[in-house]
């Protein structure tokens, strides 16, 4: 899956820039330019998915890009979390499974797992391979 989902753009009354994503509703921010509202918008989105994990619920898929919209990527290091988070509930893979596969305590895989916690790339994507999965990075142009 790739965790960059569609927004809508549009600039308010008072020449703000608001930012939504209609597959995550959750996710609204703003800023005084374009290019500043899309910078936030990343973060926004990455803490309105957060929710979804801590919720136990599943990361919703990002819709197809209309015309007007732009595309905004969650930062790599959650992406590759919520990878590991839908991978762990696809195959029914608990924390403390995930830690015993690993050879790390319980409490660091759920670090692992939760997207508020700073983790190294190079650990989540040990944890992704754990769970037969492995990290693709893409580059596009901005």
């Amino acid at each position: 899956m790739i965790y960059a989902y569609p927004c809508d753009l549009r600039q308010d009354e008072e020449g703000w820039f608001i930012v939504s994503f209609p597959d995550v509703p959750q996710a609204i921010t703003g800023g005084p330019d374009r290019s500043e509202a899309l910078y936030l918008a990343s973060d926004a989105l990455a803490v309105a998915l957060a929710g979804h994990v801590l919720e136990g619920s599943d990361i919703p898929e990002p819709g197809e890009r209309a015309v007007g919209q732009e595309m905004v990527a969650v930062p790599t290091v959650v992406a590759a979390k919520l990878a590991l988070y839908s991978a762990m509930r696809a195959q029914q893979v608990t924390k403390v499974e995930l830690a015993r596969r690993l050879g790390v305590s319980e409490a660091a895989a759920r670090r692992l797992v939760n997207p508020d916690h700073r983790s190294h790339i190079g650990q989540v994507n040990k944890a992704l391979a754990a769970v037969g999965h492995s990290l693709v990075v893409e580059v596009v142009p901005a």
